[in-house]
């Protein structure tokens, strides 16, 4: 994603405030829902993803996932937990996750800002790209585990091959 050009954090600042202003700048579908909380879509390659943004004030933490449009079945639940174990492996930021209510997978992030000034835009930009850029890079995945049947650690080397060139 490129960096957008806008106003940067002011002490004790709200970091959804920047957050909606980095949204409205990609033009992104979104609802600020109140104060502390955000909603929003994101395309991507495979598919858009539910970006959820939550500030607590109490813990100066902002919260924040990237949901897969992708529901896991029940019995398919166990090798994608061995696939998010695998995956999460390969992070430095950030990990996925699984929501059991639902059975979406996620990527979740959480930035704590005790003792900042305030959050600063290029780094709630760069939160957002690492999560959308890990979400495309490990969907295929995902994909080859749900539907390709294949096992964790076969899919994940699958998707994980980098391509050279387009066809």
């Amino acid at each position: 994603m490129p960096a957008l050009t806008m106003t940067t954090s002011t002490p004790n600042s709200n970091p959804i405030d920047l957050m909606e202003q980095i949204v409205c700048g990609y033009e992104w579908a979104f609802d600020r829902r109140n104060s502390s909380e955000m909603a929003a879509e994101a395309p991507g390659k495979w598919c858009d993803y539910g970006l959820y943004f939550s500030w607590s004030a109490e813990l100066s933490a902002m919260h924040f996932t990237c949901t897969f449009d992708l529901k896991v079945p029940e019995p398919q639940r166990k090798a994608l937990f061995e696939l998010i174990a695998l995956a999460n492996e390969r992070l430095w930021i950030g990990h996925f996750a699984l929501d059991v209510e639902s059975g979406t997978p996620m990527f979740r992030h959480a930035v704590l800002l005790r003792g900042a000034p305030g959050a600063s835009m290029e780094s709630l930009e760069d939160m957002v790209d690492i999560a959308i850029t890990e979400c495309e890079r490990f969907y295929p995945a995902f994909q080859f585990v749900l539907w390709g049947g294949k096992a964790p650690t076969e899919a994940l080397e699958a998707a994980m091959l980098d391509c050279m060139g387009e066809a």
